[in-house]
């Protein structure tokens, strides 16, 4: 009895000596040079990023191209803000949750533009589907379609494509909301893994989700290489794809190395405890305050708006837009742009049955505004993109999907 209690006075004063230890030694995240670190770095992306989208704004002379431009850059300060003020509420780990809430839902908001504005830059649906009718799949496991030998291209791949990315952007909200109400009831803490929790299965859905995303801007990719060429499209894939899925693979990683016990709870100086799941998810956010910059450099170098801005002084863009731009026109621009009443109608426009039997054109047909160089067919002649009637979203009867899906 008396060497039962003394196991356990020695169990206490363990603990009791664990404490003050890590009470007296703060982690690096508990310091003032962490947040002022990841600060320096945040508002110098933030600084770099706005500056691209107001020139993006100014010189906006081909607003179809360029709203999905200036939406994918706004994922920089979005990331960057939220991950800093997340390290500035570290030992409030109930409240980081819902800084996340808001940058994941606008991570699958950047997928669905990324994707659109393929579309855009090759003139929609119908102009896609012109060049690629009927040509037959090549097989690829580098680009999974080893399952796709002897098809053609239909309508039907070219919409599984756009659905693939619509339904991340109707999952990763979802599962933002489900898990602020499991952490409310306690359901849900960041690394753990056991069978009773909520962020096992949650990070199973949403993985399932972005793989199925990422394959189909993949399938999409592999069938229209050749006509993104000159609008240098393996640049913008890659660097928007290093933002958000590495970004996701990064925060697995930490949470792997919790649950292996190479990141271990703290306390405050308070005798408040956080746990290692937030531990890991703080660590998260100081690497993407860093690795913003230099996404904010490289979104720079993939959308630069010095390629807008040649059209509007040589009279090759839109002519209204080679005016004197106020402040107030711009303001009055970024808010048409960030309106997302676009995302509930392609939408419908892709998974409602009455819908599909219709091809969407864009907004002004092809065009090389977003390239640096024309198309060049076999012959070495330059191709002159199709002009349309610049009408928003006409839908016109080009394909029936019933018809064409085998």
């Amino acid at each position: 009895m008396a060497s039962s209690n003394n196991t356990e006075t020695t169990d206490t004063i363990e603990v009791i000596t664990q404490r003050a230890i890590t009470q007296s030694n703060p982690i690096f995240l508990q310091t003032t040079a962490c947040q002022v670190i990841a600060g320096l770095f945040v508002w110098t992306a933030v600084f770099v990023t706005c500056q691209q989208i107001y020139y993006h704004l100014r010189w906006n002379t081909n607003p179809a191209e360029q709203r999905w431009i200036i939406r994918i850059l706004f994922i920089v300060p979005i990331y960057a803000l939220h991950s800093w003020v997340s390290l500035l509420f570290f030992n409030n780990e109930h409240y980081y949750v819902y800084f996340f809430t808001i940058r994941d839902c606008y991570e699958a908001f950047v997928i669905y533009n990324f994707m659109s504005l393929c579309y855009e830059y090759l003139g929609g649906e119908g102009n896609i589907m012109s060049e690629i009718r009927g040509k037959p799949i090549q097989s690829s496991w580098q680009y999974g379609t080893c399952c796709l030998t002897g098809r053609t291209y239909t309508i039907g791949f070219l919409r599984f494509c756009k659905q693939a990315t619509l339904q991340f952007c109707l999952v990763k909200p979802s599962m933002a909301f489900v898990i602020i109400f499991l952490q409310y009831v306690g359901h849900y803490h960041d690394g753990d893994w056991s069978m009773n929790g909520g962020y096992l299965y949650v990070t199973a859905i949403y993985n399932m989700s972005v793989s199925l995303a990422l394959y189909g801007l993949f399938l999409f990719y592999f069938a229209t290489r050749d006509l993104l060429i000159p609008f240098e499209p393996v640049l913008k894939f890659c660097t928007i794809k290093s933002v958000i899925f590495l970004s996701f693979w990064q925060g697995v990683l930490l949470a792997v190395l919790e649950k292996a016990k190479f990141i271990d709870p703290v306390i405050d100086s308070s005798g408040q405890p956080t746990s290692a799941g937030t531990v890991s998810a703080g660590y998260q956010n100081f690497l993407i305050c860093i690795e913003m910059l230099f996404a904010a450099l490289a979104l720079r170098a993939a959308f630069p708006y010095e390629i807008y801005a040649n059209n509007a002084q040589t009279g090759t863009g839109n002519p209204s837009n080679s005016r004197t731009v106020t402040m107030q026109s711009i303001s009055s621009s970024l808010k048409e742009t960030m309106n997302p009443k676009d995302i509930m109608t392609d939408a419908i426009h892709n998974f409602h049955p009455q819908y599909q039997q219709y091809t969407q054109y864009s907004s002004g047909g092809q065009k090389n505004y977003g390239s640096k160089s024309g198309i060049n067919d076999n012959s070495g002649k330059s191709k002159t993109a199709k002009k349309q009637a610049p009408v928003y979203n006409e839908k016109a009867m080009l394909l029936s999907s019933d018809e064409e899906i085998p």
